[in-house]
């Protein structure tokens, strides 16, 4: 029962992010990417608020675990998606997604740096393997990247954003070792990272506009309900599971879930590098995650 439940935390957010990549593109246009990142996860933080109270979960915490809640929201929902959101107006969504599969090695980095938590070979070989299989699935654009326009800049603020989502990652690992409830940490950590996007909008000078089109108001709300409280809060309790490197994995699945949305919306053709690059994902996902069982000790 225990692996199936992982199974779930691990299939479900790969589903969805898989999918906001292309929705994500919805909310690039007239608004600008930091205001649309703050109205995300100020909506999504108040929702989970009240999801929260509804099921009488304790919202009572110090201020030093509001301010380890507080760095946890701000690396994770706030500096992280912003960057996100500015590396796809010089990147495609296929490079973005080729960059973030790193964040497996910088979540088992950082998570043995500041939660001791060991590299396990196999994880490694396996998240290697996979990222491997994501480069394969975007060799045409890869092979296109130029270091000599705009696209440069787009590498560097996705590395960026893959650093410090991997940093909150670690952190939320963190939180969860001090018995921090994931459920509430992550509606106040959401809300922590829109008012710290607004605080770097009113400093930049940034509009405060909003787009009330069908297509925008109704990829926001997709982004908020999916992408932000079910996603990341089975996410994090994977985390809390299993680890910040082994639940990074769920960012390799990803691409594949990206490929087969823009394949049907998009008219992706599927090509015998996209057929390779996805095997080599399912065989680096089940090398990693693969366990096995214990024998039991039986008494005469």
């Amino acid at each position: 029962m225990k692996e199936s439940n992982n199974f779930l935390l691990f299939a479900i957010p790969a589903l969805i992010w898989g999918s906001t990549w292309y929705v994500i593109t919805f909310q690039l246009g007239s608004v600008d990417p930091i205001m649309s990142v703050s109205y995300r996860f100020a909506l999504a933080g108040l929702l989970f608020l009240g999801y929260c109270k509804i099921r009488s979960k304790n919202l009572s915490f110090s201020w030093q675990i509001h301010l380890r809640i507080a760095l946890q929201g701000v690396l994770l929902h706030g500096f992280n998606y912003w960057l996100v959101y500015q590396s796809e107006q010089y990147l495609t969504s296929g490079l973005v997604a080729v960059a973030f599969t790193l964040i497996i090695f910088f979540n088992m980095v950082f998570g043995s740096i500041f939660l001791k938590q060991p590299i396990i070979p196999k994880v490694f070989i396996g998240a290697l393997f996979g990222v491997l299989g994501t480069m394969v699935i975007f060799k045409r654009e890869l092979m296109a990247f130029t270091a000599a326009d705009e696209s440069f800049t787009g590498l560097i603020l996705c590395i960026a954003s893959v650093m410090i989502a991997s940093l909150g990652n670690v952190t939320s690992g963190y939180n969860s070792k001090l018995k921090i409830p994931v459920m509430q940490s992550t509606a106040f950590a959401m809300l922590y990272g829109a008012i710290a996007m607004l605080i770097v909008a009113v400093t930049l000078g940034r509009p405060f506009t909003i787009d009330w089109s069908a297509p925008y108001v109704l990829s926001l709300l997709y982004l908020v309900v999916f992408g932000s409280i079910i996603a990341f809060n089975m996410y994090l309790t994977l985390i809390s599971k299993i680890g910040a490197g082994r639940a990074a994995y769920t960012i390799v699945v990803v691409p594949v879930v990206a490929v087969i949305i823009s394949t049907i919306f998009e008219d992706f053709i599927f090509t015998e590098y996209t057929i390779i690059g996805m095997l080599m994902l399912i065989v680096g996902n089940a090398f990693a995650l693969y366990k096995k069982k214990q024998p039991k000790l039986t008494t005469a």
